[in-house]
């Protein structure tokens, strides 16, 4: 039976997502190609139907659902027997935006000088996915990122800033209270930022909310004016726009910085970067005012 790695991570990306099109962004590849190896791998099993298509959701026949926990443990298995046997050269770190300087780069120093293992940092808007499709090795987000596959800790927290366009009244301001802000449209990045209704209290909650699905698309956002938007404040040091202003913010809750990586996963390159995580902390975190 002519089956590949790519058929099962195929199936485990289906059954997991419940649907093509996340899917088929996890794994980088179209929707039509993952609909192919889907056929291809339901073809080569002798006409086995696996999966069960609606307009609506994607789910696993019994045959699916029996075939997708063995695939997941088939794949865990060959991850942790690469993870054995190759000698890690490169630890590949996920981020979806703007990360905090200078505690970063003391990390990726410490943990360089500590383990001999170089560091690769890249950029991606759906960070938990790259993690779990072993694009990166860690990921450094700003929330906590759930499910069995995924651990998590939170590394410390940042005082969170208002953004607001330069054309807008508020950019005047010395501060702004965290209630009065959610009395404006407000921007929120619903992919990777940590910004929701919710952080309002009932009462207070903005009656206005505008979706954007990156950090580029959220501050592109608020300079135009569309609305006012809530960031950690070293996002503000380091990833800002000519007509956007950075207002710090009173009363508002502050803002995780989480490391986050595979259950299944944790090597000795984690364990050691990790530790460097810990050992650089900034010497005052910042809790809820």
């Amino acid at each position: 039976m002519d089956l590949e790695l790519r058929h099962l991570r195929a199936l485990e990306a289906v059954g997991r997502k419940k649907s093509f099109t996340a899917a088929a962004r996890s794994l980088h590849i179209t929707q039509p190609a993952l609909s192919r190896t889907i056929q291809q791998l339901e073809a080569r099993l002798g006409g086995v139907t696996l999966l069960n298509r609606s307009s609506r959701s994607v789910d696993l026949t019994p045959q699916g659902q029996r075939l997708f926990e063995r695939a997941r443990t088939i794949l865990r298995e060959i991850e942790d027997a690469i993870a054995e046997t190759h000698q890690v050269e490169e630890l590949r770190i996920g981020f979806p935006w703007a990360l905090p300087d200078p505690w970063i780069s003391r990390t990726l120093a410490t943990f360089e000088r500590s383990s001999g293992i170089r560091t690769h940092l890249t950029r991606h808007d759906d960070v938990c996915s790259a993690l779990l499709n072993r694009a990166v090795d860690v990921a450094l987000t700003r929330q906590t990122l759930m499910g069995t596959e995924v651990e998590t800790i939170e590394l410390f927290r940042e005082p969170r800033v208002a953004a607001v366009s330069t054309g807008s009244r508020l950019a005047r301001r010395t501060s702004i209270p965290w209630k009065e802000l959610g009395q404006h449209p407000v921007v929120i990045n619903t992919l990777s930022g940590n910004t929701r209704p919710s952080l309002w209290d009932p009462g207070q909650r903005p009656s206005s909310i505008i979706e954007c699905a990156n950090y580029d698309e959220w501050i592109t956002l608020v300079a135009a004016g569309k609305g006012v938007g809530a960031t950690p404040a070293s996002a503000a040091a380091s990833y800002g726009h000519s007509r956007v202003a950075f207002v710090p913010l009173d009363e508002a809750p502050s803002v995780p910085l989480c490391l986050a990586w595979r259950t299944s996963s944790n090597s000795r390159a984690i364990q050691e970067f990790r530790n460097a995580a810990l050992s650089t902390l900034p010497c005052r975190t910042e809790g809820r005012n």
